[in-house]
């Protein structure tokens, strides 16, 4: 049996060291004048610290199975991968939509409510992200 705890630290480990080795190609600078390579380092660092400690703690808290849901991650990657294409196409707006109701059922229950909520707040987050920090996101 593959402890889902054990599986879950070793994968953020694996992200985290990726990034993190990445991140070395950069000049890292100082924390005075920062380089390029400063912040996903730091990041990265955090990231590893988690990763080892939820590593550490799989050894110490009762094994959960490790189970593979292909139908919910498949709904996942095509919510992603609808978001891409809509936004292409149409505008940001309708894919965040799109991409929410189509993950939602991925979600153990489905509750349009919930999907509104969670619609309208990504929708405010990317207005706030193209109003106030002028990022070029075609939301309509």
């Amino acid at each position: 049996m593959k402890n889902r705890t054990l599986v879950r630290g070793l994968f953020l480990m694996a992200i985290a060291l990726a990034f993190g080795l990445t991140s070395l190609r950069y000049p890292i600078g100082d924390l005075s004048r920062a380089g390029p390579g400063l912040f996903p380092a730091m990041i990265s660092a955090m990231l590893l610290v988690i990763a080892v400690s939820t590593v550490i703690r799989s050894f110490f808290v009762e094994r959960v199975a490790l189970e593979f849901n292909f139908k919910n991650i498949s709904l996942i990657l095509g919510s992603l991968c609808g978001l891409a294409v809509i936004s292409m196409y149409v505008n940001m707006i309708a894919g965040i939509i799109f991409m929410v109701f189509c993950s939602g059922f991925a979600a153990s229950s489905y509750s349009v409510v919930r999907n509104v909520k969670i619609s309208a707040g990504l929708i405010v987050m990317a207005l706030a992200l193209q109003k106030l920090l002028g990022l070029n996101l075609p939301l309509y």
